[in-house]
C-alpha cells in the first residue's frame, strides 16, 4: 500500500454535532513508553511521529495526564512538537485514573477532576480542549459503578467554557445512559478490535445518538493479540498487514467509528495511516467477522 495516501482517505466524522474530524485519528499512549511496563522511550522520535501524523492528515490526537514514563510525558511531547496548533487539530483527554508509583492506579473522586482537566490544560498549553472523557475503572471491563457524580463535573466544566465536548471511557451501556441523563455526550471510549466485538450494545447506541465510537487497544493493545489466519489472508489479497486489515475492518464496521492507533514509530505510523485506504469488500468483511 502507498504512503501517499492520508488520514483524509478514511472520511469524516461530525464530532458532538459540530466539530469534523477524519476518521483516522492518533492514540499517544505508546508515545512515553510502548506498554504499562518497560523503559521510557526518546522523546525526540515522539516529536518526530507527531508532526509526521499531522503532516499525514490526522486532525484528532488522543491523550492523557497519565500516558507517561518517568520524565516523558505524551503530554509534553505533544505541546513541544506541535504547539501553536493548527486550528484543524483536535486534541482530546482522559481523566480518571490517579498515577501510582508511576502507573495509572485507583480512580479520582469528584473532588480531584477539575484540577487534572487544569493540569492537562497547562501540560499541553491550551485554554480550553475540545474533548474530555471520564475514563471510569481500572484495567478491567466496564459496569458495576455510578459515574452521574464524577461525570456532572466536567459537565460543569462545559458549562464554564473549559471543555466543548465530553465523553465517557470504558462505560457499558447502563452507564452511558446514565451520563447521558446528566449531559450531552459527543464520544464513548471502549475496548473494541476484530476479535472483541462484544460492545455490540453500546455500538449500536452511539450510532442512534449520533456519538462517536472510539475504540481503544484497536489493534490488541498488546494484550489481545489480533493475529489469525483469516487476518493473513486478507492481508496478503491486498498486499497489506494484519494491522491495516485490523483497522479497516474497524473504520468498515460503523460510520460513527473513529479509529486512534497509536505508535512510538515513524514507519509504523505511516503503516497505520495508510490503512485509511484499505477497503474490504463485503465478503471479507464477513470473513472477519465470523466465529
Amino acid at each position: 500500500m502507498t504512503t501517499q495516501i492520508t488520514a483524509a482517505a478514511s472520511g469524516q466524522f461530525l464530532l458532538g454535532g459540530d466539530r469534523r474530524v477524519h476518521r483516522l485519528g492518533f492514540g499517544a499512549m505508546r508515545l512515553a513508553a510502548g506498554g504499562f511496563t518497560g523503559p521510557a522511550r526518546d522523546p525526540q522520535t515522539g516529536i518526530t511521529v507527531l508532526r509526521q501524523a499531522v503532516e499525514a492528515g490526522v486532525d484528532h490526537i488522543d491523550t492523557a495526564g497519565f500516558y507517561r514514563r518517568g520524565d516523558v510525558a505524551a503530554n509534553e511531547l505533544i505541546r513541544t512538537a506541535l504547539a501553536p496548533y493548527p486550528d484543524e487539530l483536535l486534541i482530546a483527554t482522559k481523566v480518571g485514573p490517579l498515577l501510582v508509583d508511576g502507573r495509572p492506579g485507583g480512580q479520582a473522586g469528584p473532588e480531584q477532576l477539575r484540577a487534572l482537566v487544569t493540569e492537562d490544560l497547562r501540560t499541553l498549553g491550551l485554554d480550553r480542549f475540545e474533548l474530555v472523557y471520564l475514563r471510569v475503572g481500572g484495567m478491567s471491563g466496564p459496569g458495576g459503578e455510578s459515574v452521574a457524580d464524577r461525570f456532572a463535573v466536567l459537565a460543569a466544566l462545559r458549562e464554564e467554557g473549559l471543555i466543548r465536548h465530553l465523553g465517557v471511557s470504558n462505560v457499558d451501556v447502563v452507564q452511558l445512559d446514565e451520563a447521558l441523563g446528566v449531559a450531552p455526550i459527543a464520544a464513548v471510549q471502549n475496548q473494541f478490535h476484530v476479535h472483541r466485538g462484544d460492545d455490540a450494545d453500546v455500538l449500536a447506541r452511539c450510532v442512534e445518538r449520533g456519538i462517536a465510537y472510539v475504540p481503544f487497544f484497536p489493534l490488541g493493545g498488546g494484550f489481545d493479540p489480533i493475529e489469525h489466519d483469516r487476518l493473513a489472508s486478507v492481508a496478503a489479497r491486498h498486499g497489506a498487514t494484519t494491522s491495516q486489515v485490523a483497522l479497516a475492518w474497524l473504520l468498515a464496521t460503523s460510520p460513527n467509528m473513529l479509529a486512534i492507533p497509536g505508535t512510538g514509530s515513524p514507519a509504523h505510523l505511516a503503516e497505520n495511516v495508510a490503512a485509511a485506504g484499505l477497503r474490504l469488500d463485503p465478503a471479507e468483511l464477513a470473513e472477519l467477522t465470523a466465529p
